[in-house]
């Protein structure tokens, strides 16, 4: 076996920890699949027979690879939104496995990766890398360039985020859960008399769509949301609760990734209100954070 090929298995053996680390730093598994092969392109390019620990080697590259990314994201401005309301989710163009993408997911926690796409870039690299992977802080310190303190720092106010530390009344959030617990459950079995159950008659909805002539910006009626809302009962699956600036909401996370939030307005065991947030900028202003089961 040449030296190459013993490098080869060497590295192989740590590609699904590399990828794993890749996927909860990008959430995308193309994003992923190129940071792991950009490792092993930078342990071929290394003097690899001088390194003592090649498992924290490759972590610590697909995590500075990882970073590079997500600073290159942050950097440019987001698309606008494609989909409306009531549209499928089209499939990935570059080849992408959309069933193995959503699966991953579903594995992480989409409303997990929702969160984490709010954070900037060096407190996603301190969250994962050390409350997912427990490297330590002075790792991560050398990783963004920053002081093993600052790494800290980092790290607990992006756990505070996934969190939700805001102080918010627990009996008021359990009203809400049970009914957007109702609402999500009729959305996935596309029950419609269920929806109607818990909307009230004169429910109105508003949305924000970007850069989309003619999308609707307001529905009105259950009846009418109700026949829109259960239409693409395959959008459920990427649908998950959150905490949408302290009150419950719905993410739509398809593949993981935040395309629009769902924030409601309940009275009594009923909502009244809905607003749609599809706008790019929009979503980057919400404050986002997981319920605690």
């Amino acid at each position: 076996m040449t030296e190459t090929e013993h490098l080869g298995e060497l590295f192989e053996s740590e590609r699904d920890h590399l990828r794993a680390v890749a996927y909860r730093m990008l959430g995308s598994t193309t994003e992923a699949d190129d940071a792991v092969q950009e490792a092993w392109l930078r342990l071929n390019r290394s003097d690899a027979g001088s390194i003592e620990n090649l498992s924290g080697w490759l972590t610590t590259v697909i995590a500075r690879v990882c970073l590079d990314i997500l600073r290159s994201r942050k950097s440019r401005r987001e698309e606008p939104l494609e989909s409306q309301l009531t549209e499928p989710v089209a499939g990935s163009s570059q080849g992408t496995n959309p069933e193995q993408e959503a699966l991953l997911a579903d594995s992480v926690g989409v409303a997990l990766l929702v969160v984490l796409d709010t954070l900037t870039p060096p407190e996603r690299l301190a969250f994962v890398m050390h409350d997912m992977f427990d490297v330590s802080f002075d790792e991560i310190a050398s990783i963004i360039g920053r002081s093993r303190e600052a790494a800290r720092q980092l790290a607990s106010r992006a756990r505070r985020r996934v969190r939700g530390a805001d102080k918010v009344q627990h009996l008021d959030l359990s009203r809400q859960r049970k009914v957007v617990d109702a609402f999500l459950a009729a959305l996935r079995a596309g029950d419609f008399e269920g929806l109607l159950a818990v909307l009230d008659p004169d429910v109105v909805v508003h949305a924000d769509f970007a850069g989309r002539p003619g999308a609707p910006t307001e529905i009105r009626g259950a009846v009418n949301w109700a026949k829109g809302a259960i239409a693409f009962p395959q959008l459920a699956r990427s649908v998950q609760p959150a905490l949408v600036n302290g009150s419950i909401g719905l993410v739509f996370a398809p593949r993981g990734r935040l395309t629009r939030v769902l924030t409601f307005r309940i009275v009594g065991e009923r909502i009244v209100e809905g607003e749609v947030i599809a706008n790019p900028d929009h979503l980057q202003q919400l404050h986002l954070s997981m319920l605690s089961e």
